[in-house]
């Protein structure tokens, strides 16, 4: 009989409940590594033998595996135990939390997510990230806040001032928690998942076949950068570009209603891993938009199902449907005929039916088999596991052969690294050990972490990720393996350990690499330091040949505002109008520079530039888009301007800057957060609002604002907790730049 032991908590966040939870500890000994199942007790009773043989399979793997069972309380009693088993040996190296298990809900860390921005103002549920960093990033540091009153499973957290102000995962997390599904008991499809994920793992299934998809709207629709990932995924895949592997790249173009081929893709037997790039919310996979059409006829089907939807929503909403189409004509001259049947029974079902062929939604997963045995779902919410109900959840809930899924769980950034060091799991790299490379806060894995594919035989990665990894040495060797991602995987532990002196390492490995996977990990590890070595790598970068590099190095120089990195971007600019999505990028970031600078630069290129046959059109888009952000920054932030805005105006203008980081007003808000004549509501915005800009050229300015809140003594509490957390996040770049670069020209 399996020995229990019993762990005794004590200094909990919140009141921990006098029965102590029950630990069984894993069956034998000399395992590496280890790993625990956290479950609460009703499940545990209702689905121990199917728990037991999943502890068994993990062993199997290599995993002494620990069941920790308990009536769950809060999120704090479950991460004090995940301490406690990861200072034991061997290391704990992950968990996957099974049934209903407290789901933390943070607040005050957007910074830590790809892109969410909302305004904390609003419902909590809907402004908190569902994130379970609380229970893998030991060193984040959390204030509870309080319980949902309504929804009890839900507890919600700050994250504390004083917190590290990034992610480092100290273990891998994963849920196994079943949707909400009408008939189904959630133990029973627990029951049959672990079942399922057993089976699974016997398989020893070898990744030669793949499926990669990109969605409507999605990078621009930009054919450039899907042709930049075609030819990254065979850098870090080339096994699925042999004969004998089977790699198909689907795009919504290839059909008026995409989602009946892919979903007969997904029901394929031997399918074993599929990306799906695209737009979503927590119930729908959206796949297809209106058809494209270049006759007329076509077209003005489009413009009448566009403008029905509006009046069909209207409708829904009781709001006034003959003012609404009045008001189409007059605003665009569509003629009155072209709404009057929107509310007709029969265009209402046909409307309905259209839509509905467009996406992927819960029925239709419901209605398959998901056999991909990993799923990337590279979209906003399919991974909302705070609530009953949930997309991702059906894919591995599902009957088919799937047993994992990476989704978020709010939105995410489309500008995003979604496959970074994906190539690491062709060599038996389990999932979970992959998402501690690339996670953000809404980032997560739904199903059995432990999960690998037969890896190539070599180095035992997974160790290394575990126990080695601070040790340079071992990272040092990987900097020659053949993958590109392994190579990304040695840069980026080297960089943990050993910080900005390997700033000319990542230099010397940009310009060296034929891999554009691992070029870009330099610039990403770079971006980190902004220093000289990140200055010369990013002016090259916006010419490299491999398109997300371009795309990510315009946006950064976006970020940073130096009038040095004008010319670089005038450049881009020029030379980029074929890319769809870089061209944006450029676009958005020339906005966040010195406008004179800008309109100078652009005039002086273009004369310069003879075969340029729209060069005046360009000028005058540029002249008037710098033009009209400056007296839109005037308007919103200048000193008079502002000082006669209500506390209101002022607030909803800051909280603008967090979205987009206009850094030549860091000086306005510098003086603004520091002038005690404003409320300070007005000033904790706009302290916050700061954070934003860790990677300006005069975020200097900020790092002294901080250091000069922080040495008064006469400050609210809560100003004082924010300078410490902006002070925080700014230092997080190591080499705060200084204002006076841009002053060098």
């Amino acid at each position: 009989m399996k020995k229990r032991y019993y762990l005794a908590l004590c200094g909990m966040t919140l009141s921990v409940a006098s029965v102590a939870q029950k630990i069984e500890e894993p069956v034998s000994t000399g395992y590496k590594t280890s790993f625990a199942i956290v479950v609460d007790d009703i499940t545990y009773e209702k689905a121990q033998k199917e728990i037991q043989d999943y502890r068994a399979s993990l062993e199997k793997r290599g995993l002494g595996t620990y069941i920790v069972s308990h009536k769950w309380k809060n999120p704090d009693e479950i991460k004090a135990i995940l301490q406690n088993l990861h200072h034991r040996k061997p290391r704990l190296e992950g968990v996957v939390l099974v049934g209903d298990i407290p789901i933390p809900m943070i607040r005050d860390a957007q910074h830590l997510t790809s892109v969410f921005k909302m305004d904390q103002r609003i419902a909590w549920q809907k402004s908190s990230v569902p994130s379970d960093r609380f229970y893998d990033d030991f060193d984040l540091k959390f204030n509870f806040l309080k319980q949902d009153s309504l929804k009890t499973n839900l507890f919600y957290y700050s994250l504390n001032s004083a917190s590290p102000q990034e992610i480092i995962m100290d273990i891998y997390s994963a849920r196994i928690k079943p949707p909400a599904i009408a008939g189904k008991d959630q133990y029973q499809q627990i029951k049959d998942y672990l079942v399922k994920a057993v089976a699974q793992s016997k398989q020893h299934v070898k990744l030669d076949n793949a499926l990669f998809f990109s969605g409507y709207g999605y990078h621009s629709e930009s054919l450039n950068a899907l042709g930049g990932e075609h030819i990254a995924l065979k850098e870090q895949f080339p096994g699925l570009f042999r004969p004998g592997s089977v790699t198909k790249f689907m795009n919504f173009r290839m059909a008026r209603f995409m989602k009946f081929p892919l979903l007969s893709e997904l029901n394929r037997e031997d399918l074993d891993l599929a990306v799906f790039h695209g737009h979503g919310d927590d119930e729908t996979q959206l796949i297809n938009g209106y058809p494209y059409a270049s006759n007329p006829q076509p077209s003005i089907d489009n413009v009448k199902l566009y403008l029905r939807s509006k009046v069909q929503a209207a409708d829904k909403k009781k709001q006034n449907v003959q003012e609404l189409k009045q008001g189409f004509v007059e605003k665009w001259g569509v003629p009155m005929a072209w709404m009057e049947d929107a509310l007709v029974d029969s265009v209402l079902v046909a409307d309905s039916l259209f839509n509905a062929s467009r996406d992927i939604s819960i029925a239709d997963i419901k209605a398959t088999r998901p056999n991909t045995r990993f799923m990337m779902m590279d979209a906003c919410d399919n991974g909302s596991f705070e609530e009953e109900d949930y997309i991702a959840g059906h894919y591995v809930f599902g009957s088919g052969k799937n047993v994992l899924v990476m989704a978020n769980s709010v939105g995410v950034l489309q500008d995003q690294w979604a496959t970074e060091m994906l190539g690491l799991v062709q060599y038996g790299v389990r999932f979970g050990n992959w998402l501690k490379e690339v996670a953000y806060l809404e980032t997560h894995l739904f199903g059995d972490p432990a999960f690998t594919f037969e890896g190539n035989q070599g180095a035992d990665l997974n160790n290394m990720m575990v126990n080695e990894a601070e040790r340079a040495a071992t990272w040092e060797k990987l900097l020659s393996h053949k993958s590109p991602d392994v190579q990304s995987l040695a840069l980026a532990h080297l960089y943990r350990i050993r910080g900005n002196v390997v700033s000319g390492l990542l230099k010397e490995t940009y310009f060296s690499s034929d891999y554009g996977t691992t070029r870009l990990e330099c610039l990403k590890l770079l971006n980190k330091q902004n220093n000289t070595d990140y200055q010369t790598v990013l002016a090259a970068a916006v010419n490299d040949p491999y398109e997300l590099i371009r795309r990510l190095a315009v946006t950064m120089i976006g970020h940073s505002g130096d009038d040095k990195l004008v010319p670089t971007l005038v450049s881009a600019m020029l030379s980029e109008v074929k890319s769809e999505r870089v061209s944006y990028n450029i676009r958005s970031s020339l906005d966040k520079m010195n406008g004179d600078v800008v309109i100078a630069e652009t005039n002086r290129q273009i004369k310069e530039t003879p075969y340029l046959t729209d060069g005046n059109e360009i000028r005058e888009s540029v002249t008037t888009s710098a033009n009209n952000t400056k007296r839109k920054l005037e308007k919103d932030y200048g000193s008079e301007a502002f000082a006669k805005k209500t506390d209101k105006e002022k607030m909803a203008n800051l909280g603008t800057l967090r979205a987009y980081n206009y850094n030549a007003v860091v000086p306005e808000i510098v003086k603004i957060t520091a002038d005690k004549k404003e409320s300070l509501a007005v000033r904790m915005v706009a302290l916050e609002a700061l954070s934003w800009f860790k990677y300006a050229y005069n975020s200097s300015l900020v790092k002294d604002l901080c250091d000069t809140l922080l040495k008064e003594r006469d400050n609210d509490p809560a100003l004082t907790e924010q300078a410490l957390k902006t002070q925080k996040i700014i230092n997080s770049v190591n080499s705060v730049s200084s204002v006076s670069a841009s002053k060098d020209l």
